[in-house]
């Protein structure tokens, strides 16, 4: 373990309900991380996404990764800068290709690899994949800045 949920929550903005992280297994600065949600029957999203047929959705997924890009964005930064990284906030630019492979259920856990396929200044490009039992399950082109809040 890298990160837990208590280190995540230093490093992004996003709270209970909307954290989708909860844990960072791998990270290599500027180039690539994993981690994972546990996905569970007590998730809000279930109580109408659908009720008799629990499916978690495809955005949840999409924003899941983008949160795990978030946290290499702000973890690849200069350590002068991951000082003020409190002042800072990642913006969703742009999400390209993305296809979702099979459905995510309550008891999946769903891994997140991301690798970073460009970066320019405040701008991130990353691959996106979202695995369950090593299976693609969603992918996605992810396109993300980090400005000031």
């Amino acid at each position: 373990m890298l990160y837990n949920v208590v280190d995540i929550q230093k490093i992004l903005p996003h709270r209970y309900p909307f954290l989708l992280v909860d844990r960072i297994t791998d990270l290599t600065e500027g180039k690539s991380i994993s981690g994972y949600k546990n996905v569970s029957i007590s998730e809000p999203v279930f109580q109408g996404h659908f009720p008799d047929h629990p499916i978690y959705p495809g955005v949840m997924i999409i924003e899941g990764m983008a949160q795990a890009g978030g946290v290499l964005a702000f973890k690849s930064l200069p350590p002068e800068e991951q000082e003020e990284s409190a002042n800072k906030v990642v913006y969703f630019m742009s999400i390209d290709k993305a296809k979702f492979r099979s459905p995510v259920t309550p008891g999946d856990q769903l891994v997140y690899e991301i690798t970073v396929s460009k970066q320019r200044g405040a701008v991130w490009q990353f691959d996106a994949k979202a695995l369950v039992d090593g299976k693609v399950v969603a992918q996605a082109e992810l396109k993300a800045m980090i400005v000031d809040k």
